[in-house]
């Protein structure tokens, strides 16, 4: 735990993705890079925790399970197992090495969650997506197919076309095939709620004047913060019609889960709670 009157650090390194086996740019891209700094910190004596895990909800997760047949639990389970193996083979020298897929990933972000909503961050507003009325549900991008709209490639996903590189939304396709039984799916309205990024902006911008003027920022990162808060910040979709993910708990949306990227952030905050009990004297303990 941080100790008073002493240097404390706090290392992470971005949470592999469990629906393959980490190859050595997986490894050199971030957690060596992490594990070198973690051994130099402890060579200092600097008081210091390197935690890392798994990131193990989303749609690529249930893609996956789909094509090996097997429970996305099933999936993750066999996939963290490896990761771990691979990653002490290599000797890296995690104090902790956890998943996303715990109760306290699910407490930690339902706790965020709620004071958003209790602070009025949160919107409500419907999105048009494709249902499969054959397997019944919702198709997140990856479990629709159908013809670009931009090249009229016949194979492109529901959210990228692989021949012309664009983005698309699903409903854009043409001929849309669900990839689970090739059905033709309809476009149908669904609520969701997003994350009211405009409110926050005028707040964020004063922050990051502060910050900036402090030097801790790359001019990459400032580069591109900058291009979004030029464009304006728009509301961003925090749920998804999922089964596999961290249940959201409110009346109207419980048959929903949370969109990974505002879920797989806190894993960094979960895995420390597996680690410690006390984990927010290392996440809320700015003295030290």
């Amino acid at each position: 735990l941080p100790v008073e009157g002493e240097r404390n650090v706090l290392i992470t390194s971005a949470l592999p993705y469990v629906n393959n086996v980490p190859h050595l740019g997986n490894i050199i891209g971030c957690v060596l890079s992490a594990d070198t700094f973690a051994r130099y910190c402890r060579l200092r004596r600097w008081n210091t925790l390197f935690v890392c895990g798994t990131d193990e909800y989303g749609t690529a997760t249930e893609t996956r399970a789909l094509q090996e047949g097997l429970s996305p639990r099933e999936l993750c389970d066999r996939y963290h197992a490896l990761h771990a193996d691979i990653y002490t083979w290599f000797r890296i020298s995690f104090d902790h090495f956890g998943r996303t897929t715990t109760p306290q990933q699910t407490r930690i972000a339902q706790d965020i969650f709620q004071r958003l909503l209790a602070r009025g961050f949160l919107l409500q507003d419907t999105l048009e997506q494709l249902r499969c009325e054959t397997c019944g549900r919702y198709l997140a991008d990856r479990f629709v197919e159908g013809t670009c709209p931009f090249c009229s490639y016949a194979e492109a996903r529901g959210d990228q076309c692989d021949r012309c590189g664009k983005l698309i939304n699903a409903v854009e396709l043409q001929n849309p095939q669900c990839k689970l039984c090739r059905g033709t799916p309809v476009v149908t309205p669904t609520q969701h709620l997003f994350l009211d990024l405009p409110k926050l902006e005028g707040r964020l911008e004063a922050w990051l004047e502060r910050t900036w003027a402090a030097g801790e920022w790359t001019a990459n990162a400032r580069h591109i913060t900058r291009t979004w808060l030029r464009d304006g910040l728009k509301p961003r979709c925090i749920t998804r019609d999922l089964t596999w993910g961290t249940p959201v708990p409110l009346d109207g949306f419980r048959d929903k889960v949370f969109y990974v990227w505002f879920d797989a952030p806190i894993g960094y905050l979960s895995i420390t709670a597996n680690y410690t009990e006390h984990w927010e004297r290392w996440w809320k303990n700015p003295q030290q």
